[in-house]
């Protein structure tokens, strides 16, 4: 097997740290990048270095503020430093909300996007230089069942941010295939168990707008809702299952991933719908002649 040199984003926690674990448990060298790496997040970089040493792997933390260029071209700057190259980013940094879509000011869907889908254009736009220098590399995405699945309501800004991310994941697939950059888009379902994800979401700021809906049809729908997909997903739902399937992906030979994989243990329908998506994409590619997009090139090639 191959040691690679991996960053994954919005490492502190949830999937972004399974993951970084899983990657190092499989052998690569592992950048479990994070806002900040003193402050709030002093336990989480302690954390991280116990765990490595534990278990004998390669797991380093960085200092890596995806709503910032100038910190993610530090961050990207301090690992080609030390390495030379940079084989796979993965793209999990993001955030959650929950509540009526009316309740949220126009700023907050505006700030949700910035995390959730601009970020991965500041990262792209510091690595890609030097993948394409180096004629190979893997772009993981962190997508969401939401972007083609069946969707609960109140959580309508975070879904808008994970289809954006989904949709830009396509659409720099095709782009950066010629240069022997390959992409896999991962697509979880609903964890309601082991990731914090709604102990950590954010919540409207119009907390009038709220209390409307409270007073009226919608009372306690919130808790309707999650005690509603409580129910559907498995007890023995395993997060770490997203994990496993990054570094699954990770380890597959160049021009042999898959484009996506479903992890999914409520089966909210998103491999059935993003199944024809993709086929009709892809048979468009093929009409017009430009089917070669669909495979990553391996260096040389022409």
């Amino acid at each position: 097997m191959k040691k690679r040199i991996i960053v994954v984003t919005g490492a502190s926690s949830g999937f972004g740290r399974l993951v970084a674990n899983a990657l190092a448990q499989a052998g690569h060298v592992v950048y479990a990048s994070m806002r900040e790496t003193t402050g709030r997040n002093a336990r989480q970089v302690a954390d991280v270095a116990a765990y490595a040493r534990e278990h004998g792997i390669d797991i380093r933390t960085l200092e890596l503020d995806v709503s910032a260029q100038s910190s993610v071209d530090a961050g990207i700057a301090t690992v080609i430093a030390a390495h030379g190259r940079l084989d796979v980013v993965v793209h999990n940094a993001g955030h959650m909300v929950f509540g009526p879509a009316e309740a949220f000011t126009p700023e907050q869907p505006a700030e949700l996007y910035d995390i959730n889908v601009i970020s991965t254009q500041r990262v792209n736009r510091a690595v890609m230089p030097h993948m394409r220098k180096q004629g190979e590399g893997l772009l993981v995405w962190i997508s969401s069942s939401s972007s083609a699945g069946g969707t609960p309501p109140y959580l309508s800004p975070y879904f808008a941010a994970k289809a954006g991310m989904d949709a830009l994941a396509v659409q720099y697939a095709r782009e950066l295939s010629r240069w022997g950059i390959e992409t896999s888009i991962i697509v979880p379902g609903a964890f309601t168990r082991g990731t914090n994800h709604f102990a950590h979401a954010g919540a409207p700021a119009d907390m009038a707008r709220v209390a409307d809906y409270e007073a009226g049809p919608y009372a306690g729908f919130g808790k309707q809702i999650q005690d509603a997909f409580a129910k559907i997903v498995p007890a023995e739902a395993d997060p770490d299952a997203v994990a496993r399937a990054v570094a699954t992906v990770v380890d597959t030979p160049f021009g042999e991933r898959p484009f996506r994989v479903h992890i999914d243990p409520s089966d909210d329908g998103a491999s059935v719908a993003f199944a024809v998506i993709d086929r009709i994409r892809n048979e468009m590619l093929h009409r017009v002649g430009l089917g070669d997009l669909l495979k990553p090139r391996i260096a040389g090639q022409q």
